[in-house]
């Protein structure tokens, strides 16, 4: 996402913010920031492995945290 992108979104969000009812939410959806190079790796990544990036994204910190125990 670029800063362009990311002004739109916030102003856009801003304005009129998304119609949520945590009650009948599955689970809570958490968004994060990565820097270009990280968001093309995983969405490529992602491709080849018929995977979504959070999925990848999953995989590659279960792997760092089972690395570290």
């Amino acid at each position: 996402m670029t800063d362009k992108e990311a002004d739109a979104l916030d102003e856009e969000l801003t304005r009129k913010a998304p119609a949520a009812d945590p009650a009948k939410a599955r689970r809570a959806v958490r968004m994060i920031a990565v820097d270009d190079l990280s968001a093309k790796y995983l969405t490529i990544k992602a491709a080849a492995t018929n995977q979504t990036p959070e999925a990848v994204l999953s995989g590659i910190i279960r792997t760092q945290i089972a690395a570290g125990a």
